[in-house]
């Protein structure tokens, strides 16, 4: 069984479901993982280490730039502490999801 994309359309936009790796040698965007249940979610690495909460601005500033949003349009919906978070990105829910979906399915 395959799961589905990390992204849900909202009304306002996406919500994505990201897997954070904090401390890693590179920042990068490295596509889907799946949980233990089977849930997708986006694997994000950046450089920036947990504390402080610099880990969620870098994560931030990776997904608005890949997305072509501004960093304004992102907003932490869940995980704040855990590697495991819900970013909301508000915009066209389409082109987002469209766009949130390309990432999931490249390594760069």
């Amino acid at each position: 069984m395959t799961a589905g994309p990390p992204v849900v359309r909202r009304a306002d936009g996406i919500e994505l479901a990201v897997k954070v790796m904090p401390k890693a040698g590179r920042s990068a965007i490295e596509g889907v993982v799946l949980d233990a249940a089977g849930s997708a979610w986006l694997a994000v690495k950046v450089t920036a280490p947990a504390d402080g909460g610099r880990a969620n601005e870098a994560v931030m500033a990776l997904l608005a730039k890949r997305l072509g949003v501004p960093a304004s349009a992102l907003r932490l919906v869940a995980g704040a502490t855990a590697r495991w978070k819900r970013v909301g990105v508000a915009g066209e829910p389409e082109a987002l999801a469209r766009a949130a979906e390309a990432l999931a399915g490249r390594s760069d």
